[in-house]
């Protein structure tokens, strides 16, 4: 908003300090202190109290409109306006000038004329370009530029084109949007890119997707769902439908709608049917426009159990008796969304007790858990992993999760914690166990911290597990004996395939189990840490010491009848 002239000063008006000292809470003295420094350093009067902190940007607004004799609308009502009164006028330049048509009204002689709302009374070009473009009067009122903007974005949405088939069926009423502004609360009759994005994000929860992405191409944008860890199209738009529904997920995220240049990360919090979903938004710019995905989280509360989640019993015996040693780091590692976090989490709740003091670093925390620190990553205010682990240090902890050792800084803290009496859990993401203490010096860690620190890595994979509804049994060939490292199948076992059902939405697969190894340090493996020794060599000692190798993990669950052979290529692969 362009700055106004001094106003307090024109004839014929009253003036600004008089209507603000009876239409707000600014006192005489206040008054009279913005007076005195305008007198000594100039300037307009409005401005100073603002920066004073005397009264809010609005009074100083609603006191113009007095002053002017201009009525100032503090809600404009975008839902009840038209969206035909913005047609052929650009959105681009609605936004830039501040303004927006409200209504069509009609004076007590019988003429006609457009009511608009503006942020900025003294912008006499952009009501008379607007004026011109309609052909008929204008008259304005004020408001605040953030409610211009909102209506805006509102009235344009609803302006534009109905989408086609909205993503394979009705938008489910029991799904119910909740978040930090207004804009979320969405009915039956809202606009049709609303009605588009609360479909698309019921359908990702009811068919228990991970990931949303919305890709856009020269013709066409795609939107596609991760689900069980496998990407598959869902539906395809014109591209001209890309930028509104994007704007609306950036609304939803709280991001800058306006940035189009720069990625963006935020979050939204939604309900669906009596559940919170948590949901993480990455935005990053392409050739042909704004790529979004949206990373899932359904916020139960309830995390699983070591068993449920996969591992096996021999595993569990050595993960328990290294998550309650009193120092050391404990590392799980593995790709994005390989179910890392949901581990460290099921650790946690074994070691939460009220004679443990745990406190936990994470981006973001993904359980909540009763009992237990948790303290959520903000580079915004630079609150990041190392600061909050050095703040953890002065708070007397027994136990400290890391949700990530992404650098030197954070690493060497950690590392100095476990040496002084901490247990450390964290996750670093390498392919497999053994290069994990080659990431770590990699990092720029000494090589003697490293081997003196770890106490365990496990790396760990998320496989589709075969529906049991639907698989079918089947004699391998001599591929998939190959892919097994077999002859023959053992007598008594029956290996699947997946076929498709609708218990499975015709996939084959229904839910997903961890797969892993576990490598455990012992003194030999510290020594070749020390000397550096390649990950080749240091996985070869510890499958001498017993390690099952995640490959291995894999093609046990394949024999037990628990996933495919299909899966065993898809996951790993043979050394």
């Amino acid at each position: 908003m362009t700055a106004a002239p001094p106003l307090q000063y024109l004839h014929g008006f009253p003036r600004l300090g008089e209507i603000l000292l009876k239409h707000t809470s600014l006192t005489q003295e206040q008054l009279e202190k913005a007076l005195e420094l305008q007198g000594k350093e100039g300037g307009v009067l409005g401005e100073i109290l603002v920066k004073k902190n005397f009264i809010l940007p609005h009074e100083i607004m609603k006191a113009l409109c007095v002053q002017l004799d201009l009525p100032f609308v503090d809600d404009l009502k975008p839902n009840e306006i038209d969206p035909a009164l913005v047609a052929g006028l650009s959105i681009n330049y609605a936004k830039t000038k501040e303004i927006v048509p409200v209504a069509r009204r009609v004076r007590a002689d019988g003429s006609e004329y457009l009511e608009v709302a503006v942020a900025d009374p003294f912008n006499k070009t952009a009501v008379e370009d607007l004026q011109v473009l309609t052909g008929i009067p204008v008259e304005i009122v004020v408001s605040t530029p953030n409610r211009i903007q909102d209506a805006i974005n509102r009235v344009y949405e609803r302006s534009t084109a109905n989408l086609v088939g909205e993503i394979g069926g009705e938008f489910d009423e029991t799904m119910d949007l909740e978040g930090p502004i207004d804009i979320l609360e969405a009915t039956e009759d809202d606009a049709p890119v609303i009605k588009f994005v609360n479909s698309l994000l019921f359908r990702a929860v009811k068919e228990k997707a991970s990931d949303i992405h919305i890709e856009p191409f020269e013709k066409e944008f795609v939107v596609r769902f991760r689900v069980d860890g496998v990407l598959n199209d869902i539906i395809r738009q014109p591209k001209r439908a890309h930028a509104a529904i994007s704007s609306r997920i950036k609304v939803l995220g709280q991001l800058d709608i306006a940035e189009k240049r720069m990625p963006q990360d935020g979050r939204i919090k939604i309900k669906v049917a009596g559940k919170d979903i948590d949901i993480r938004l990455s935005t990053v710019p392409t050739i042909h426009g704004e790529r979004v995905v949206m990373r899932i989280l359904e916020q139960t509360g309830r995390v699983l159990e070591l068993e449920q989640l996969g591992f096996t019993s021999r595993s569990r015996v050595e993960l328990n008796k290294l998550i309650f040693r009193k120092y050391g780091i404990l590392l799980v590692t593995g790709p994005t969304g390989s179910g890392k976090s949901t581990t460290l989490s099921s650790f946690l709740v074994k070691l939460n007790s009220p004679e443990r003091n745990i406190l936990t670093v994470e981006d973001p925390i993904e359980y909540q858990i009763a009992g237990i620190g948790q303290v959520q990553v903000n580079p915004k205010i630079e609150l990041t992993f190392a600061r909050a682990l050095r703040s953890f240090l002065r708070q007397d902890p027994d136990i400290i999760m890391v949700g990530e050792i992404r650098d030197r800084e954070t690493a060497e803290i950690a590392i100095n914690a476990s040496l002084t009496g901490h247990l450390v859990l964290s996750t670093i993401h390498t392919n497999d166990a053994a290069s994990a203490p080659n990431r770590l010096i990699d990092m720029g860690v000494e090589p003697f911290l490293v081997a003196s620190s770890l106490i365990g890595i496990v790396a760990q994979r998320l496989i589709r597990k075969v529906c049991k509804a639907c698989r079918e049994p089947y004699d391998p060939p001599e591929f998939d004996l190959l892919e097994l490292g077999m002859k023959k199948i053992p007598d008594g076992v029956q290996i699947y395939k997946a076929k498709g059902c609708p218990a499975c939405s015709n996939s084959g697969y229904a839910g997903r189990t961890v797969t892993h190894e576990l490598m455990v340090l012992n003194d030999d493996i510290r020594s070749m840490i020390v000397r550096q020794t390649d990950a080749g060599t240091i996985k070869q000692a510890a499958l001498k010491q017993g390690m099952i190798p995640l490959r291995n993990d894999v093609i046990q669950k394949v024999l037990e009848g628990n996933t495919t052979v299909e899966e065993l290529m898809r996951a790993t692969h043979a050394d």
